[in-house]
């Protein structure tokens, strides 16, 4: 049996996924940092635009608070907050804008009721399971006589619930863009300029989700292709 971790298929699945997930976290860092530099006209800091997205759509009960590093931004819906890493809560830029109101455009899916974020959200427990369990029994079934198939199976399908998620994950990271994107455009905080900055900033930020997503089938593929392998 080849080695699960390097046999031919890790170059055929795993390497262009690196590398595709790679060329996108090069694009939103090359993009954030362009628009980093660039201030937004009437000086608004990503936490003010993040509240200003919130009135925008009559939420005031969703507090906001600096997070340290960088793109840690994130909204929890545990306890109903909107975290901004240092080079956006303060920040007049027009990238912190951008990403702050892309957040705030988590809180009002929650606050709405999207649909794809509640199931994307129910899902979360069981995928945090499935995702530390699917890979490990998928490399204990390879190792077992051929009557325990089944943890191989089990395994793909733990592993399968990830790849869904990652997948789910996609319109939902779309949509709190697109709300973002309307509420400064609508609202007025930026020019039509920098709305298009702020746009190019979310665009690449997307196209991390795309590369995930695109990264869990391609290993799901090489799952079910080493399966394949071992039954010939």
């Amino acid at each position: 049996m080849e080695y699960f971790f390097y046999d031919h298929t890790y170059f055929i699945y795993i390497v262009p996924a690196l590398i595709i997930s790679m060329v996108a976290q090069l694009r939103v860092q090359s993009a954030f940092r362009k628009y980093s530099k660039i201030p937004n006209r009437r000086n608004l800091t990503g936490a003010e635009a993040a509240r200003q997205v919130l009135r925008f759509h009559d939420i005031t009960d969703v507090p906001i608070q600096p997070i340290g590093g960088q793109l840690t931004d994130h909204y929890d819906p545990r306890n109903n907050s909107i975290s901004l890493s240092e080079p956006v809560y303060d920040n007049a830029s027009i990238a912190a804008v951008g990403v702050a109101a892309h957040e705030a455009g988590h809180a009002v899916q929650y606050d709405r009721g999207y649909f794809p974020v509640k199931v994307r959200t129910f899902m979360v427990p069981v995928v945090n399971f499935s995702s530390r369990m699917g890979i490990p029994l998928v490399v204990v079934g390879m190792f077992m006589p051929v009557q325990y198939e089944f943890i191989i199976y089990a395994g793909i399908a733990m592993y399968s619930m990830a790849v869904v998620f990652s997948i789910l994950t996609l319109p939902v990271e779309l949509n709190a863009s697109a709300r973002a994107i309307s509420a400064l455009d609508r609202s007025g905080m930026l020019t039509e300029e920098e709305l298009r900055g702020a746009s190019k900033v979310l665009r690449a930020a997307a196209l991390t989700y795309v590369a995930a997503a695109f990264a869990a089938i391609l290993s799901l593929l090489r799952l079910l292709a080493i399966m394949g392998n071992r039954r010939r």
